[in-house]
């Protein structure tokens, strides 16, 4: 079984690396940022100002733009496509919603659990984050951009915490940081491709469709391997790709001493790459990254989820400078979240001191499983928006608040086992020292 998900797993990392190559060249389309101050008379021209500009261009828009659905005075993002020899708008969408007090206390909720999590697992949280914020409406590229800006400040709190710890391996985090930064960078492309050619709900529809398709193949994975380390006394055991792995002999091979191991760099390289690739594309790298980890580099969970932290704040940083030059960082929700998030993930860390190493894996997988029904309720939206189906409006507003309750429901359950494991732990602790203390009287 572990050998089948480990070819899967160097499938997927193959799969995203073809996506990167093919999507490095220049999108079809092109898109502005600003303001539009009017619809003219006869509907079919929009009066748009450039940001950083005051100077007012007329522009012609496709028959596809639902005229009641284009927002006045407030930052949009349009794409642009040639049409007979002329830029026509084929999309609007609104780049940052408005807040209120609802909005507001959930996005800190979600910065707090995602925080837990990353802290826990070692993922960035962003399997809750990204969806989260999605389930408010905030458009998808804004939503991977300003979770990444909140992610290596994060990030780095955790793996200081778990570094002291004695749990993350400096050296294969920073080795495999090199890697997953490319991969960011073609990510990025991934994104802006997609976006500038299908727009806000082609972005939607691909963020979703990916975090199905990962999450219940990762996921399902790891909470059946989890189960099955539990019902053998918690003990892990390495994978037989990466045992068979680190017998291969090619140079230059490296000896990790945190993950006690030895492998070459080779295999480390499409790993991190894969992690940065899906970090930047749909803000997600900690649960393709971890799993790498443990299961074709060889890692022990508690290893791989302390040194992806380190992985993270490398490839946030870098990937944050880029997100900021494209003006898609929403840095009221990338505030709110890492104010919350700052004091989950700590939280988190500890948690990890007080469990076995295998419930890292059942929060893992728990949560991946429970997020992905999620993300798929929000799909026929998607596909509505982009005529590629039709449903009821009623049915629409149905699946989507479906969605939004099982992405809450998936926030209590991690935040519940999580904390839930670690008080456990820290009772057992405690009574092992009062025994010890009533022997030694």
């Amino acid at each position: 079984m572990k050998k089948g998900f480990s070819v899967l797993v160097i499938l997927i990392l193959s799969m995203f690396f073809v996506s990167a190559v093919f999507a490095g060249g220049a999108p079809r389309g092109n898109f502005k940022k600003g303001t539009i101050n009017a619809v003219n008379a006869g509907g079919d021209t929009i009066v748009f100002i450039p940001a950083g500009s005051k100077e007012q261009m007329t522009i012609k828009i496709d028959t596809s733009v639902v005229h009641d659905e284009i927002v006045l005075n407030k930052e949009v993002m349009i794409t642009l496509e040639d049409k007979e020899g002329a830029e026509v708008v084929t999309n609007i969408t609104t780049m940052f919603i408005g807040l209120d007090l609802k909005k507001f206390l959930f996005i800190l909720f979600v910065g707090f659990v995602g925080g837990l999590v990353s802290g826990f697992i070692g993922s960035g949280g962003a399997f809750v984050l990204t969806p989260g914020m999605m389930s408010l409406g905030v458009p998808a590229a804004v939503a991977v951009a300003s979770n990444m800006c909140h992610k290596f400040p994060k990030a780095m709190v955790g793996a200081y915490k778990r570094f002291k710890y004695g749990q993350v391996d400096l050296k294969l985090g920073l080795i495999m940081a090199v890697s997953a930064t490319v991969g960011v960078q073609q990510g990025i492309k991934v994104q802006e491709y997609i976006f500038n050619k299908w727009g806000d709900a082609g972005s939607n529809l691909y963020v979703s469709l990916a975090f199905v398709f990962i999450l219940v193949t990762v996921g399902g994975y790891v909470f059946y391997d989890a189960w099955k380390t539990s019902k053998t006394g918690g003990e892990e055991k390495t994978s037989k790709l990466a045992l068979m792995l680190q017998k291969i002999e090619l140079p230059p091979m490296i000896h990790f001493k945190t993950a006690n191991l030895r492998i070459s760099l080779w295999f480390t390289i499409p790993v991190g790459f894969a992690t940065g690739l899906m970090a930047a594309t749909i803000a997600v790298g900690g649960f393709i990254g971890v799993p790498g980890m443990m299961y074709v580099i060889g890692a022990a969970s508690l290893v791989a989820s302390a040194t992806e932290l380190v992985i993270a704040f490398v490839m946030g940083f870098a990937g944050s400078i880029k997100w900021a030059l494209s003006g898609l960082i929403d840095i009221r929700l990338t505030l709110l979240i890492l104010a919350a998030s700052l004091f989950g993930v700590q939280i988190g860390a500890l948690g990890t001191t007080y469990v076995k190493d295998y419930m890292i894996k059942v929060v893992m997988g728990s949560i991946m499983l429970i997020v992905a029904v999620s993300r798929g309720l929000a799909i026929p939206k998607y596909l509505t928006d982009l005529g590629l189906i039709t449903l009821e409006q009623g049915t629409v507003d149905i699946m989507t608040k479906a969605s939004f309750i099982i992405m809450a429901i998936a926030l209590l359950i991690g935040a519940v086992i999580i904390l839930s494991s670690m008080i456990k732990g820290m009772k057992k602790e405690k009574g092992m020292k009062m025994v010890t203390s009533h022997g030694k009287i």
